[in-house]
């Protein structure tokens, strides 16, 4: 099912979005930190650096950068891939899947609140 909104109101729906994520006390991720965890939560498994980074077209030190943050938040982990010691792969977490889960809550509270 679609939802069609308008670009005033998608863009009220993410200044709202980014408004509550500012204040709600939590620590906030950049757009690129949101792309990748958002990736890891909604794709299927499993996830490394190099596939990440194809996938988002940055580079892998982007994405270690990005994943360095989350991981000391807690939100994903990563080890080495036994069977190809090269690649690392990003792991999920409880607080990480909660964090999700929290985003999508307020994108339906915030899209709920929009005017007509």
């Amino acid at each position: 099912m679609a939802i069609e909104f308008r670009p005033s109101q998608a863009l009220k729906l993410f200044h709202d979005l980014a408004f509550a994520l500012v204040r709600d006390g939590e620590t906030d991720l950049s757009a690129r930190q949101l792309a990748v965890l958002l990736t890891i939560y909604l794709e299927a498994p499993p996830h490394t650096v190099r596939g990440l980074a194809a996938k988002l077209g940055v580079t892998k030190p982007v994405i270690t950068r990005a994943l360095d943050t989350m991981g000391r938040l807690g939100l994903l982990s990563r080890r080495r891939d036994d069977s190809d010691r090269r690649n690392v792969v990003v792991q999920r977490t409880v607080k990480g899947a909660l964090y999700v889960e929290r985003l999508g809550d307020m994108i339906v509270e915030k899209a709920n609140g929009l005017p007509s």
